[in-house]
């Protein structure tokens, strides 16, 4: 169990609590369901959730491109919808475009929609959401998130203000407990706002769902430039600490 999760937990029976877990993963979990460790050995992962509407276009196609680039950090990525098509799989077109930018077909093609929920959240470490309003419900479920909740442009925007040095300091600081680390590096993120001047009509990554081809390609381009900053920090969080 990630830290902070007891202190956060609903007033639930630890029974109807893991029960509620529990349904949040299956039976629409996919990939993400499958167990993993994070490094140096710590009990849980590190966990990312991606959060968007339907859960069929942006959060899945963010959720399966962190995924793929984090592998090799034993980060664990899902993704879940404010009013999700349950059960549906990702749209051709961002399975099309997911695949094209490097994640796995297997992933994209196995992805479930799913409903935010609540254990969902409070195991998660970061949640990226593709517009304000996203953020906006996450934190209103969960006030806890509410630095480490971010529309993911938004994070971005933060982030690039951050040396990559300065995001590694800061999480190593933090000793060798990786969600610490993470947690750290996530306030230094946020620490940055003020610093530079802000749109936050910029923020939201365009809904491409029921849109033409050419706006897919729009929301892919507003996407993957906010990954690569997602991406970074974390790395920074993550790697083992340079001599």
């Amino acid at each position: 169990m990630s830290p902070d999760l007891d202190d956060t937990r609903p007033n639930l029976s630890r029974r109807e609590w893991r029960e509620q877990l529990a349904a949040a993963r299956s039976p629409f979990g996919g990939p993400a369901a499958v167990d993993a460790r994070s490094p140096e050995g710590s009990e849980t992962p590190v966990t990312i959730l991606t959060v968007c509407t339907g859960n069929i276009c942006r959060s899945p196609m963010a959720e399966v491109l962190l995924r793929e680039r984090l592998r090799d950090l034993g980060v664990r990525v899902h993704s879940a919808g404010t009013h999700a098509l349950v059960g549906h799989g990702m749209t051709p077109q961002a399975q099309e475009i997911a695949v094209q930018r490097g994640a796995r077909e297997a992933d994209a093609s196995a992805h479930a929609a799913r409903y935010l929920v609540e254990p969902l959240l409070m195991e998660s470490d970061l949640v990226i959401t593709m517009t304000r309003e996203h953020r906006s419900h996450v934190v209103q479920m969960v006030p806890q998130l509410m630095k480490r909740a971010f529309p993911v442009r938004e994070f971005a925007r933060l982030a690039a203000t951050l040396t990559t040095d300065e995001a590694r300091a800061a999480a190593h600081a933090a000793g060798g407990d990786v969600h610490a680390r993470v947690r750290a590096a996530l306030r230094a993120v946020t620490d940055q706002r003020g610093k530079s001047p802000a749109d936050q009509s910029k923020d939201d990554v365009i809904d491409p769902y029921r849109r033409s081809g050419e706006v897919y390609e729009q929301s892919a381009n507003e996407l993957l430039p906010a990954l690569d900053e997602v991406e970074r920090i974390l790395r920074a969080a993550l790697e083992k600490q340079r001599n």
